[in-house]
Order: structure tokens, then C-alpha cells, then sequence
């Protein structure tokens, strides 16, 4: 009791034991803050290759037939949920006047692809519709071919405001565009001294993707699969694709899945496609988020980088608290003399101070928390804000990736910053706390 007395005391009389509680207050949040936007756009990164792509892709070393019967093969594992094609070109799309963009073009099957992405949600006008997202075009011939076009590929965001202009964007949708494309030889299986095969394809902008992940919005170009391949590979019957992206039931274990599936492409290669050494061999089947595991390593490092910095400046927490409470023990030596001449060891008397350290540690922690977790929920908010006032961006999607900043609390890592704050502000008190335990009482109240 006469520690808490003690503390309850030295609070109400000392003011600048505060300063102590909110430097650490501070530097908590500060740390919860940079380690929980990291966290959360790690997170976000990861995620939104599953959200694109699935949770596991199946890439063969070149063009394959007969899709549609590996994936009902695949369908029918408990552990997959569904599958989707896709046949992959680059290109160039004519917007009209001169305006050509580099794209990427993906060949797809709409109905299926919404069952392994988020595909439907992506699209501006079809995700508030019911059914499946589809490539048809209300009052469009049947020969039309129609396609979905990238947000990014069509526009550019606003400087200041890095939002897009949707009314215009949006009357562009039924707009005729021409996209460029073609196969090199080993592509065709022809003649290796065959030059490459130029193919203009005209389709109309069925719907715009805006994911919100600027580098997918920026250059890709979504047509029908068919109709892609009968351009680029007229003379092929069979269906072909180039990657099968599939998604895994909830709580599916990634390395059963892969597993799983190779046994099921081992055996769909030897017996649909006369056992092909090449696909036996190099095909590469692993998850979305194993093959954003390079870029994570690196965007991991620059956290670990940035935390050691400002916690490198945290330590400042730890001179502060010792400066004052190394005050506080010389401005107090009478009652620490009263204290022990009625009886109290000095490992008492030092534990008072050490303890009151922790509590300090403990309060400018728990502040900390409750700071850090506000900046971090409400930081696109803030960031808004700051634009408004001082007409400066701080988050940009064509920079940063992603059109809204991360904003969820890595509470783990908020924890292990919180008890390291309390153990650095303990830390803080031990030469206060001895110089107070080697108070002699006789020395001090012989004047008194």
C-alpha cells in the first residue's frame, strides 16, 4: 500500500512525470502506427493476388489443349472450390485519335473467372447486377465481340485528388476500340523462320475494372477466350490456355491443395496430352501469395528498417524518464529517509522507484494503444484531411499500388511494442532506483 501511496503521491505532486507518460505514450503510438500500415499493406498485397488470381496457379511452360476437362477434373477435389482459364497476350489498344496504350490482354470466361476472383466486384457497371458478369452488349449485333477494359488504361487519376473521373470514364463503356496483337512462331508451332503474326481485334468496351490495384487497372485488357483464340490460333480446334487459376475451399491447406493438384496434372498430361515431358516437367503450380513472396521479403526488410529507426529514437524515452526521476529521488531524499529509517530494506526502496517506472511505462502504453489504434483506423481520413488543408497528397495508388491506405491494427505487434515501452521505462529508473536504495537516512535527517 505505501507504494501505491507513493505513486499516487509523486503523480499528483510532480506534473512533469507526465512528460515521462506521454513521451512513451508517443513513441507507442508512433511504433503501432508504422508497424500496423506495413502489416496491413503486406497484407493488402498478398491479398489482392488472391483476389485476382486466385489462391493457387497452374502454369505450364507453354500453350496446352483441352482445359475445360482439366478443370472439371479439378472441380471434382473436395479441396477445390473452382477453376478458371486463361490465355494470355500482349498488345496495344487504340482508344482513337492517336491514343495508344501498352496493354496486357487476358482471354476469359467471365462466369467462371467470378467464381476464382473478385471479378464481378471489380466492374463499375455489372457488380450491383443481378446474375453472372458477361460480355454482352445490349443492343450489339451477335458478332460483337465485347471486352472489359482497366480504369487505368482509360485514365488517369487526378493529381491532387488521385480519384477518377467515373462520369466520363463510364460513358465510355459500348465505345468501339481496336486492340493489336499477334503470336510469334514457337507460339504457332510453324516455321521458325515465320515472321510474326499481327492480329487487330475490335470489340466493344463492355465494362471498366476498377480493383483499386493500380498496376492490374493500368494495363489489363479482358476478352473472351474464344475469341481470343480463334485470332491468335485459327488453326487450333482444341481449346487451349496458357494458366489455370484456382481457387481452394475456406480453410483449405495450401500445401495439400498443390499437391493435390499436381497428381491430378501429372495424370490429366499423360493421358489427354500423350504424356508431354515438357509439361510433366517444368509446369509450375504454386499459391498467389508464394509468388509475391520476393516483393513481401523486401517490403519486410523496410519495416524491420524503419521500426529499428524510430525505435533507435524511442530511446529517448529512456533518458527522459531517467533524468526525471533522477530528480524526483534527489528533490525526495527526506522521505526516502523516513521510509527507511522506520524499517524498509534498501531492494524496498529501490523497488518503489523501478515500479513507479512500470507504472509509468504502463499508463503512457496503454495511451499509446488507444493513440496509435485512432491514427491507424481514421489515417485515410487524416490523409484527406491533410490534402484539403495543405493541398498535399500523401497516398497516391499509382505510387503505392493501392487506392486506400491500410488501415487495420496489428494488434500482435502492438502488444510486443507495449512491453517493451514498460521494460524501457523500468530500464529508465534503475540508477534513480539505486542511487535512492543507497540513501543513508542518518545523513539526511540530521539536518532536518
Amino acid at each position: 500500500m505505501l507504494k501505491i501511496f507513493l505513486w499516487l503521491r509523486y503523480l499528483h505532486k510532480k506534473k512533469i512525470v507526465f512528460l515521462s507518460i506521454a513521451a512513451v505514450a508517443v513513441s507507442v503510438s508512433l511504433l503501432i502506427v508504422v508497424s500496423s500500415l506495413f502489416t496491413g499493406f503486406i497484407n493488402a498485397f498478398e491479398q489482392s493476388a488472391v483476389e485476382a488470381i486466385g489462391d493457387v496457379v497452374l502454369t505450364p511452360p507453354s500453350l496446352f489443349t483441352k482445359y475445360p476437362l482439366l478443370i472439371e477434373r479439378l472441380k471434382q477435389a473436395d479441396i477445390i472450390k473452382s477453376a478458371t482459364p486463361v490465355l494470355e497476350a500482349p498488345g496495344l489498344l487504340n482508344l482513337g485519335q492517336g491514343n495508344v496504350r501498352p496493354v496486357q490482354i487476358w482471354g476469359i470466361e467471365p462466369e467462371s473467372r467470378a467464381t476464382v476472383t473478385h471479378l464481378k466486384q471489380s466492374l463499375l457497371k455489372q457488380k450491383s447486377s443481378p446474375g453472372e458478369p458477361s460480355f454482352k452488349i445490349e443492343g450489339s449485333d451477335a458478332n460483337s465481340i465485347g471486352g472489359f477494359v482497366g480504369i487505368g488504361v482509360l485514365s488517369e487519376p487526378n493529381e491532387q485528388t488521385d480519384e477518377y473521373d467515373f462520369d466520363t470514364i463510364e460513358k465510355m463503356i459500348g465505345q468501339k476500340v481496336f486492340v493489336t496483337t499477334g503470336t510469334t512462331p514457337d507460339e504457332q508451332n510453324t516455321n521458325p523462320g515465320a515472321s510474326f503474326s499481327r492480329k487487330i481485334i475490335q470489340f466493344q468496351i463492355a465494362d471498366i475494372i476498377f480493383s483499386g490495384i493500380y498496376p492490374l487497372d493500368k494495363e489489363l485488357v479482358y476478352l473472351p477466350i474464344d475469341q481470343l483464340q480463334k485470332k491468335l490460333y485459327p488453326d487450333e480446334e482444341l481449346p487451349v490456355a496458357r494458366q489455370i487459376q484456382i481457387k481452394l475451399r475456406d480453410n483449405a491447406d495450401a500445401e495439400v491443395a498443390i499437391s493435390v493438384i499436381n497428381g491430378i496434372w501429372q495424370n490429366f498430361v499423360n493421358e489427354e496430352l500423350n504424356a508431354d515431358q515438357l509439361l510433366l516437367r517444368y509446369t509450375n503450380i504454386t499459391t498467389a501469395k508464394e509468388l509475391q513472396r520476393q516483393y513481401v521479403a523486401a517490403y519486410r526488410q523496410q519495416m524491420g528498417v524503419l521500426l529499428l529507426i524510430f525505435g533507435v529514437v524511442s530511446l529517448g524515452v529512456i533518458l527522459l524518464v531517467f533524468c526525471i526521476f533522477y530528480m524526483i529521488v534527489r528533490m525526495k531524499q527526506k522521505d526516502i529517509a523516513i521510509i527507511k529509517s522506520c524499517g524498509a530494506a534498501s531492494s524496498s526502496v529501490a523497488a518503489v522507484f523501478v515500479g513507479f517506472g512500470a507504472c509509468v511505462g504502463t499508463i503512457g502504453s496503454g495511451l499509446g494503444i488507444v493513440l496509435g489504434y485512432t491514427i491507424t483506423r481514421n489515417v485515410n481520413i487524416i490523409e484527406k484531411w491533410i490534402n484539403i488543408i495543405f493541398g498535399l497528397k500523401l497516398w497516391k495508388s499509382s505510387v503505392y499500388m493501392f487506392s486506400k491506405i491500410p488501415n487495420q491494427v496489428d494488434w500482435s505487434m502492438a502488444l510486443r511494442i507495449a512491453v517493451l515501452a514498460i521494460i524501457a521505462a523500468a530500464i529508465g529508473t534503475l540508477i534513480p532506483a539505486v542511487v535512492a536504495a543507497g540513501t543513508k537516512p542518518v545523513e539526511i535527517l540530521r539536518y532536518e
